[in-house]
């Protein structure tokens, strides 16, 4: 059975956020899924595995492949990176799109475009405004000047893209906060090549800080196009500052977005543990 790793939003490797990929020949059970994803230590693994013959017919809307992703700790809803790098590892073998995923969070379709950047439809999980979880604050250091909840996190804005890079959050007490993850986001200085800036947290679900996080830019676009007033089908680019950083591209479709990005193989090889 195979298994790569992607270096996902990012064009150069090492960069952005590495996934592991791995394609399944035979159906496995969620344990040894769970068991591979704890053994990589990356935020997510991807496991993929063809849909064919009667179950591809019955599919509607219809499908290409099943999707499925595990952190070190659990099988998590939605993951944007892990889903990039599967689409690349299957364009690089020969899939031309578009793909369609069948997945927890319902059918991803992924298209790749002349320039070899990959484009997903992802759906939009705007924040509605709530109160900050009790300790928020003291586990980020900073007092948000907005908070908000989306399906999976919590988002956080604060009042500067300076307080984003410099954040230094007590990840220990981070892990009380109930929710999947912690975005914290500002707008990009005056001058910058993007439009906003983020990291994200997740320390609950095994992940202290995720290098890039697809996912929550779902959550990400709805709110700064609002903010920034830009209107359906403008794209919008965030960076997301953690050690290894990386880049996404958002752009609005109603309740639908697009995330844009690259990816690099820096590994492949055979699973035996099967």
């Amino acid at each position: 059975m195979r298994i790569l790793v992607v270096d996902a939003f990012t064009d150069r490797p090492f960069g952005g956020n590495p996934a592991g990929v791995c394609l399944l020949d035979r159906p496995v059970p969620d344990d040894w899924m769970q068991s591979v994803a704890a053994e990589l230590k990356h935020s997510e693994t991807a496991f993929v595995e063809p849909v064919e013959g009667d179950e591809a017919a019955r599919a509607t809307p219809a499908v290409d492949y099943r999707l499925r992703w595990f952190t070190p700790e659990v099988e998590v809803d939605l993951c944007g990176h892990a889903t990039l790098a599967t689409s690349h590892v299957l364009f690089e073998r020969g899939e031309s799109g578009p793909i369609r995923f069948s997945t927890r969070s319902g059918v991803l379709t992924v298209t790749r475009d002349r320039s070899g950047a990959v484009g997903m439809d992802f759906p939009a999980l705007p924040a509605q405004e709530a109160p900050a979880p009790g300790g928020l604050a003291a586990a980020l250091g900073v007092t948000p000047v907005w908070t908000g909840r989306s399906r999976f996190d919590v988002l956080a804005v604060v009042e500067s893209e300076a307080v984003v890079r410099e954040l230094a959050p007590d990840l220990v007490a981070l892990e009380v906060v109930e929710a999947r993850g912690v975005i914290v986001t500002a707008r990009a200085d005056d001058g910058s090549p993007y439009d906003f800036v983020s990291r994200f947290f997740a320390p609950a679900v095994g992940v202290p800080e995720d290098p890039v996080t697809g996912s929550a830019h779902c959550v990400l676009g709805p709110y700064w196009a609002k903010e920034l007033g830009t209107p359906d089908g403008t794209a919008l680019t965030g960076a997301q500052l953690s050690a290894r950083g990386g880049i996404v591209g958002v752009t609005m479709h109603g309740d639908r977005l697009e995330l844009a990005g690259r990816a690099r193989t820096v590994l492949e090889g055979e699973l035996r543990g099967v």
